[in-house]
């Protein structure tokens, strides 16, 4: 019997997934595990999208998303290579302030980032476009908003390039992005948590491709990612349902 199944798991194709960088600390971890689980290998390649676009065209079995715009924007991307009726939200994670290791300037939600002189870091792009101004207008307030603008002293395409703008300038003070950065740069930043009343989230989704449908081992890993093996390497990471 061993034998049998370890003949069907070397007959499984391998799983190609693409996606950003943000959800990839979880999504390699999870294909680690299923890979361990089921002797069927998926490799996940992560980063911009102009680094991988072109060759999830020709093999992607799966695609992850940081939100649901980018998802969207994939599907086009794509070229009709997605099957939008296997789009799935996965699971949602939190705006949160980064700030310098000990919170040096004692910055503890966004009351105080709409001081004078604090010098904010913000991702406009790659998922988290405008997610700065949702934050800023939660509440229906203008004045918040033209007082985080000020503030804002750099914008990034994404959010690799927003860390290296966050250890190359030390003159910034708070960096808004996913809570998930930290979590997986401890050493770069302390995260503080945005206050409930200003707080945004947005999901990261997973689809197959024309070509992952007809590898049974791409369906299986979606499933893998949405079970509770998943969902404890998902919420390790940073990630909530």
């Amino acid at each position: 019997m061993f034998a049998l199944m370890t003949g069907i798991a070397c007959a499984a194709q391998p799983v190609l997934v693409y996606g950003p960088g943000g959800p990839a600390p979880a999504m390699k971890d999870a294909a680690a595990a299923f890979e361990q689980e089921h002797g069927i290998k998926v490799t996940v390649t992560a980063g911009p999208t102009p680094g991988w676009i072109e060759r999830a065209k020709q093999d992607a079995d799966v695609i992850y998303s940081g939100s649901e715009t980018m998802m969207t924007d994939f599907t086009v991307a794509m070229g009709g290579r997605i099957q939008e009726a296997s789009i799935t939200p996965l699971y949602l994670r939190p705006l949160s302030i980064l700030v310098r290791p000990g919170n040096p300037k004692h910055i503890h939600g966004v009351a105080d980032l709409v001081k004078p002189g604090v010098r904010i870091l913000v991702v406009n792009g790659a998922g988290q476009n405008g997610v700065w101004e949702d934050m800023a207008g939660r509440k229906g307030n203008l004045d918040t908003v033209r007082k985080i603008r000020t503030n804002i002293a750099s914008y990034a395409a994404n959010s690799a390039i927003a860390r290296d703008t966050w250890t190359s300038r030390s003159d910034i003070d708070a960096w808004l992005i996913w809570n998930i950065w930290q979590v997986s740069n401890p050493k770069l930043a302390d995260v503080v948590s945005i206050e409930p009343d200003y707080a945004i989230y947005r999901d990261a989704g997973v689809a197959l491709t024309e070509h992952g449908s007809g590898n049974p081992a791409a369906k299986q890993f979606v499933d893998f990612l949405q079970s509770p093996q998943g969902s404890a390497i998902f919420t390790k990471w940073g990630w909530q349902k």
